[in-house]
């Protein structure tokens, strides 16, 4: 795909890998919308990039915000050719415990805020044939206690994508999954604190456990874009996995098992816990107020 001077809107761009992604595709000659709740961090992004950069403040989870918003790229930078679907949010802890109104923050950016931004940038996608990429996880691959909510909403945005895939493919619009693996962002932080999690980790093979870096995962995920590509792996040696899914859900589920059987109570039951600064950031400002009537 010729990307000199197309429009690419990128949401979550304040940081981690929607910032890695922008740069890389900036550095292709692609001009960027940056999306997400910082606009602070979403501009000093901004003064990185090599071509004409807009930044927009907007929550994904705000319908009505989000089409204003796609609205004011198209004004600003033209219809947008790639759309790259990366806010998103992670708590780790027990579902007991944890708040609903979380829960459901979790549900909504992830899988609601995924389905608002494809439907605020399809009409522009179809008008010039582009590509939607759904950033989703290998957390869809098996279910992790302690992190329901997210390997839910991530499960939910890759059938969400491979549905959306079948129904704009008449109208030469393109749409990717990117699979992503243990990437270097300040999610993954404290993850190891979270003693499921670090068990998980431990008994995967070597190369398994492998931190990437956010450009790292952003070069892959720039090349999948210039290819429009269905899959696209983060590590690629992910794609091998994909035949053996159906044990996966077994295997986490024994470890899982054992490293469960050895925690105390109060382990088990400790608040959960916002996942990276852009989660906290995301939680400490909350939903966009419902519109008054």
């Amino acid at each position: 795909m010729a990307q000199d001077g197309r429009v690419a809107v990128v949401t979550g761009a304040a940081r981690g890998v929607g910032a890695a992604v922008a740069c890389r595709l900036a550095a292709r000659g692609v001009r960027v919308a940056l999306l997400g709740r910082e606009m602070e961090r979403l501009r000093r992004v901004a003064a990185t990039l090599p071509t004409e950069t807009y930044c927009f403040e907007v929550d994904v989870t705000d319908e009505a915000a989000l089409l204003s918003t796609a609205r004011g790229v198209r004004e600003r930078l033209g219809p947008a050719s790639v759309v790259v679907a990366n806010a998103g949010i992670a708590t780790a802890g027990a579902f007991a415990v944890t708040p609903s109104a979380l829960f459901g923050r979790v549900i909504d950016v992830n899988l609601i805020g995924s389905a608002n931004t494809a439907r605020a940038f399809l009409p522009q996608l179809v008008e010039t044939r582009g590509y939607y990429l759904q950033i989703a996880s290998t957390a869809s691959f098996g279910s992790a206690p302690l992190m329901s909510a997210y390997c839910a909403s991530k499960a939910a945005v890759e059938f969400f994508a491979q549905a959306l895939r079948s129904e704009v493919r008449p109208t030469g619009v393109g749409v990717g999954i990117a699979y992503l693996h243990w990437t270097g962002t300040a999610m993954l932080d404290t993850l190891d604190e979270h003693p499921v999690l670090r068990a998980l980790r431990s008994h995967q093979p070597a190369i398994a456990r492998r931190v990437h870096s956010a450009d790292q995962v952003a070069s892959w995920l720039a090349r999948g874009i210039s290819h429009r590509a269905g899959s696209v792996y983060a590590p690629p040696w992910l794609r091998f996995l994909q035949p053996l899914r159906p044990v996966f859900p077994l295997l986490v589920a024994r470890v899982a098992r054992g490293a469960l059987t050895g925690l105390l109570d109060d382990e088990l039951r400790r608040g959960a816990t916002v996942l990276g600064a852009g989660g906290r950031a995301d939680w400490d400002v909350g939903p966009p107020e419902p519109p008054r009537p």
